[in-house]
């Protein structure tokens, strides 16, 4: 798994206009790189089948059959829908380096992707804020 190179958001709005769509804590997320506390997010429990979309832009970024049981404390994937829904980003901001993952159209902040998941078929756990998306069943 590599970062992305930079481009362009397709979605581009203003930040007053991200505050008028976005909860104060959606806004702190997907627009500043924010990070809720773990087991603090509204689907970190969720189990039904369904969509996960982008809650900036409404973008696909993950399925839930994709999901797995894990003990982070956000929701978690091996894989996003399509790797063009998310883009990585090398994240400096922490302790230590990580990877970003941004919905591609907008570049809004969804969470973090670590390699330590071998019990899945990619090995990858995409680690989601739910502030970051919005579920839909189905």
């Amino acid at each position: 798994m590599q970062p992305d190179e930079d481009d362009e958001p397709t979605i581009v709005k203003s930040d007053d206009e991200w505050q008028a769509q976005l909860s104060t804590r959606e806004f702190a997320v997907l627009r500043r790189g924010g990070t809720e506390r773990p087991w603090s997010g509204e689907y970190v429990d969720t189990k039904v089948g369904g969509v996960y979309h982008c809650r900036g832009c409404g973008q696909e970024v993950f399925r839930s059959r994709t999901r797995f049981e894990s003990t982070s404390g956000w929701a978690d994937f091996y894989a996003p829908t399509s790797a063009d829904n998310v883009q990585l980003r090398t994240d400096l901001t922490g302790k230590h380096p990580r990877i970003a993952v941004r919905c591609s159209a907008c570049h809004g902040h969804l969470g973090h992707v670590f390699n330590d998941a071998p019990q899945t078929p990619t090995g990858d756990r995409y680690s989601i804020n739910s502030a970051a998306v919005r579920f839909l069943p189905g």
